[in-house]
C-alpha cells in the first residue's frame, strides 16, 4: 500500500491511497470536510464524507502526469516503470503543478 497527502494551496485536503491490489482510494481530510469554506479539489471528486474508489488512477490525478518525451525522460532518470502512475505522480506533483493541488508522499 502506498499513500500520498493531497494538498490544495498548501493545506491538506485529502489522502490518496494505492492498495496492494492496485485499487485506488481517495478520501477528503476530516478537517477539510468540517470547514464549509473549503471546496472540492475537482469537479470529478466532489466534497463528500464518502471514499472514492477506482480500479485506475483517478482522471483528475492522471491529468497531472507528464506525457510523451517528458514522461520517458523522467521515468528513465528516476528508474520507474512508465506504467507506474502513482510513482510518477509522487515525483512530478510535489512542488510545481499547474493549479493549486500538490501531492506529498507519506513515508
Amino acid at each position: 500500500m502506498r499513500q500520498a497527502e493531497i494538498h490544495f494551496k498548501s493545506e491538506k485536503a485529502g489522502l490518496l491511497t494505492q492498495l496492494d491490489s492496485c485499487h485506488f482510494v481517495y478520501e477528503y481530510d476530516d478537517i477539510w470536510m468540517a470547514d464549509t469554506s473549503k471546496h472540492s479539489i475537482s469537479l470529478t471528486l466532489p466534497k463528500s464524507n464518502n471514499k472514492y474508489e477506482s480500479d485506475y488512477l483517478f482522471p483528475f490525478f492522471y491529468n497531472m502526469l507528464p506525457e510523451g518525451n517528458n514522461k520517458q525522460v523522467i521515468c528513465k532518470d528516476m528508474r520507474i516503470d512508465t506504467n507506474d502512475y502513482f510513482s510518477l505522480l509522487l515525483i512530478t506533483a510535489r512542488y510545481d503543478t499547474i493549479g493549486a493541488v500538490t501531492v506529498k508522499k507519506i513515508n
